[in-house]
């Protein structure tokens, strides 16, 4: 881990769908570290710094997968390939691979579908049977499902407007697989009113997970106290992003409110 930025070169960029993008750099992994897949970096543009979870841990490259939903990530999608940016970290306690059984659904929605891409592509290269909920408004939003298959993950597109694959949420998509198909584990990344339905769905079927959660971060040490959730103060950016279910229970604010950078709810 680093605490202060490395300023790397874009040396790819990939449209994925009209709004969002990925960027691929070199990284070091002998000199920097290598990350862990659900762990995430602070990405510096020179002018302010956003965390981003990591989509992508390649032999020595790492890639991050950018929404345009403001200024930041505007100025983000701007860049150009052979532009700089600063990266520290990683960051945060990332996804726990050890757990029994082989059979295995990574479930992503929209965005979250990045750190989902990293831990999914990751458990099909160690040989688990890995099935993969793609979830997105519609067809034109969906990541990762192409690359994932050619992996040898079982991937299940689902949209909210039936426009490819399966029609409905992620959930109505679990509920379906779980017809035929029994898994050991899950991991989950999305909206928070999407994991919470899954949650639910997966907590009745008696099925550990683990759970990538966002909040409001400034300095991803946890020293600022701003990515703090109800009601055990744990940190995001330090006990999580990743939490497993026996602590996601724990999480009052979960799937409910969130607070802004002011502390207050919404």
């Amino acid at each position: 881990m680093i605490n202060e930025p490395k300023i790397v070169e874009i040396k790819e960029i990939i449209d994925e769908t009209p709004t969002i993008k990925t960027f691929k750099f070199d990284w070091d992994m002998d000199k920097l570290g290598t990350p862990n897949p659900g762990e995430f970096i602070m990405v510096w543009n020179f002018k302010n710094e956003k965390p981003m979870s990591i989509a992508q841990i390649n032999d020595n490259e790492l890639a991050i997968t950018v929404k345009n939903i403001g200024e930041f990530t505007s100025q983000i999608h701007d860049l150009a390939v052979g532009d700089q940016i600063g990266i520290r970290g990683s960051y945060g306690n990332g996804f726990n691979n050890s757990f029994e059984g082989k059979n295995i659904v990574a479930i992503g929605g929209g965005v979250g579908m990045a750190p989902i891409n990293a831990i999914a592509s990751d458990l099909v290269k160690k040989g688990n049977n890995v099935d993969v909920v793609a979830a997105a408004v519609t067809k034109d939003e969906l990541l990762y499902c192409d690359g994932l298959e050619k992996l040898g993950a079982n991937v299940h597109p689902c949209t909210d407007d039936g426009s490819y694959g399966f029609e409905g949420f992620a959930t109505d998509c679990l509920v379906d697989l779980l017809k035929s198909s029994t898994y050991d584990y899950a991991f989950v990344c999305g909206p928070e009113i999407m994991m919470k339905g899954i949650f639910d769905i997966l907590e009745g079927a008696e099925i550990p997970a683990q759970y990538s959660l966002e909040r409001y971060m400034k300095c991803a040490l946890g020293v600022c106290g701003q990515c703090c959730v109800d009601s055990e103060g744990w940190r995001i950016c330090v006990e999580g992003p990743v939490f497993g279910n026996d602590k996601i229970n724990q999480i009052t604010e979960f799937g409910k409110y969130r607070r802004d950078a002011s502390g207050v709810k919404y």
